[in-house]
């Protein structure tokens, strides 16, 4: 949390933290929507402070993320400042107007799983929360809220809410298909939303990824 308690602190230069993405934006993509299939989470949009302790967390070792470490170092990522600045540029990038979306097997169930076990920390509409570094989940892809939940739910993911971790123990199957479908179709604010086919001017010469979205 050292470096995670310096950077947060640090006002981001938003400039350098889009040099930085250069490095984010080879599997994240320029716009930061990351892929449908799950593979990448979309990250765009997502709150500063959420980031910054990822970012931190990997490359202290205190998440397991092998694909990441290498993008953490200090010779690739740089200082706290950095994390701070790439970060801030992320945060402010809009969000993709579409996700992908589970299989809507029940989604009144997973409503209901959702208020009964996520609403407290994650927000209504999955805002998550800035202060609390808590993520927002709105807007994600429907793949990768399935991987990180069952990371968490079997205590692999190591930087994880304790209290999070011992509220979904007792998930399975049909349980985490429901509650992430449904998490999977929480808007974002329509602020937070980028216009109807958006590229990110950043970077006007990247090949872009098909998006093949689902339900």
């Amino acid at each position: 949390m050292v470096e995670y308690r310096a950077a947060i602190k640090l006002a981001p230069d938003l400039e350098n933290g889009k040099k930085i993405y250069k490095t984010c934006a080879i599997c994240h993509g320029p716009e930061g929507w990351g892929k449908d299939s799950g593979a990448y989470p979309e990250i765009a949009g997502q709150l500063s402070s959420v980031i910054i302790k990822q970012l931190a967390d990997i490359r202290a070792g205190n998440r397991s993320n092998p694909m990441m470490v290498p993008f953490t170092l200090q010779r690739i990522l740089g200082s706290a400042q950095d994390i701070a600045d790439v970060s801030g540029y992320i945060s402010n990038l809009p969000m993709a107007r579409r996700n992908s979306k589970g299989p809507g097997f029940d989604l009144v169930r997973g409503e209901r799983l959702y208020n009964e076990n996520c609403v407290d920390c994650h927000g209504e509409k999955g805002e998550g929360d800035e202060k609390e570094h808590i993520p927002q989940i709105a807007g994600q892809h429907y793949r990768y809220l399935v991987r990180q939940f069952d990371l968490i739910r079997r205590g692999e993911r190591r930087n994880a809410d304790d209290e999070m971790v011992e509220q979904i123990r007792g998930f399975r199957g049909r349980d985490v298909t429901d509650v992430m479908d449904y998490t999977s179709r929480l808007l974002p604010p329509k602020e937070k939303l980028a216009d109807e086919g958006w590229k990110n001017p950043d970077f006007p010469n990247t090949v872009r990824w098909p998006m093949k979205i689902g339900r």
